[in-house]
């Protein structure tokens, strides 16, 4: 009970009577929470279920089939400054909504593609949709919604997220199985139009509150040359070599776990207890929230990622340290998704929440669609042990990059 007590007690950004076209803060956490499982598990996580009925259907390879995503991966990361700075101009209302429309409309199409030209265009739509519908479109809006507990809306969101897979994988996958994979698509583009366009255009807040009147302030002076600040760039870059780091992983896994000679469904078993960490470090990064800042928070979560890439890399085929992989992976995966949202309005201000984010966002994407292919020729080069071996040393090089990026905040506060 103390949890939700704490999950839910957010405060608005009004003191006083909110005025009439401010959206009551459970509702709008609520509502933005239910789109982002939709939305995850509609488009995000769909193509993983897409691979094999794409390849059959038009007659083409794994490569040619994995770069739509990729493509979808990089426009996302390009359109992301864009819909960011469009948010801290105009509001999230406009831009979620389209997002959605734009989304299904993508998804009708996904529905009819015959050809590979076709494939790679919609998923390139694709991803400008998920840069206005995913959680940097919602993280955005929270920020500039809520005058202190935004880092609180931020983790709700998170984990509502963190249930995307869940539901959708298993949901899409019988959908597939009863009505096949063209249908079933049609189906998501129907719930995107139906629910979430709607849920935010009702929703989410016209602008962003108190925009023009002073009251998003910039606490740390440094909001409006963040783009030139050292530690923005060394924040920036910390999670782009965490991005490529856990997309790297996130392809290659289970086949590097199979090649050690697990059986398929023990590897399989390896990743499925990812996601519950995940959402068990977010859990336990709202747990710390009253006593440490995002900013500390992610001073000892990023380090996780190599600790766990380096157990990885000993594990073996013993379960038990498998299982510590998958704690530590998970766990600060999680709690560093919260970490990205939450500790950029910390250091530099909230004034240009959606550019910085947005600006952040767009590297780490590029870092995330290249991740898998530069796995892939580390693997010819030298094997999963090479793979594995740069991947420590990139995550390392983020965990240094971070910590230079908050060192100067932490002594000054």
């Amino acid at each position: 009970m103390t949890f939700y007590r704490r999950l839910v007690s957010f405060q608005p950004l009004h003191r006083g009577n909110p005025p009439a076209t401010e959206t009551p803060a459970k509702s709008l956490v609520a509502a933005l929470g239910v789109t982002q499982i939709i939305a995850w598990g509609s488009i995000y996580y769909l193509f993983a279920l897409l691979i094999v009925p794409l390849e059959r259907e038009l007659a083409i390879g794994r490569a040619t089939t994995a770069g739509a995503f990729s493509i979808s991966l990089l426009a996302s990361g390009l359109a992301a400054p864009w819909v960011g700075r469009l948010i801290d101009r105009v509001g999230g209302r406009g831009v979620m909504t389209a997002g959605s429309i734009a989304g299904a409309a993508l998804l009708l199409a996904l529905s009819k593609v015959q050809s590979v030209w076709m494939l790679y265009l919609v998923w390139a739509g694709l991803g400008v949709a998920m840069a206005a519908t995913l959680y940097d479109a919602a993280f955005a809006v929270v920020t500039h919604a809520f005058a202190h507990n935004y880092r609180r809306a931020i983790t709700a969101l998170t984990l509502f997220g963190g249930f995307a897979s869940t539901v959708f994988w298993p949901l899409t996958a019988w959908l597939i199985e009863r009505v096949g994979w063209r249908d079933a698509t049609l189906c998501w583009a129907v719930l995107n139009l139906a629910i979430c366009a709607p849920l935010h255009w009702i929703f989410v807040p016209r602008r962003p509150a108190g925009h023009g009147d002073g009251i998003l302030d910039d606490t740390t002076g440094e909001g409006r040359s963040w783009l030139r600040n050292p530690a923005f760039l060394a924040f920036a870059l910390s999670f782009v070599g965490q991005s490529l780091a856990i997309s790297a992983i996130g392809v290659h896994l289970l086949t590097m776990l199979t090649e050690r000679g697990l059986a398929a469904t023990e590897a399989a078993a390896v990743g499925a207890m990812v996601g519950p960490m995940q959402v068990a470090g977010r859990v336990l990064e709202l747990t710390f929230s009253t006593k440490l800042s995002a900013v500390q928070v992610g001073r000892w979560a990023v380090a996780l990622l190599p600790a766990a890439l380096l157990v990885l890399l000993g594990a073996g085929t013993q379960w038990g340290w498998l299982v510590v992989f998958a704690v530590l992976y998970g766990a600060g995966n999680g709690a560093m998704t919260i970490v990205r949202g939450a500790a950029p309005a910390k250091m530099f201000g909230r004034e240009q929440y959606g550019a910085m984010t947005g600006a952040m966002a767009a590297p780490a994407m590029v870092a995330r669609a290249g991740g898998p292919l530069l796995a892939s020729l580390a693997w010819i080069l030298g094997g999963y042990p090479l793979v594995l071996g740069l991947l420590v040393l990139v995550s390392a090089l983020a965990v240094v990059a971070y910590h230079a990026a908050t060192v100067r905040h932490t002594i000054r506060h």
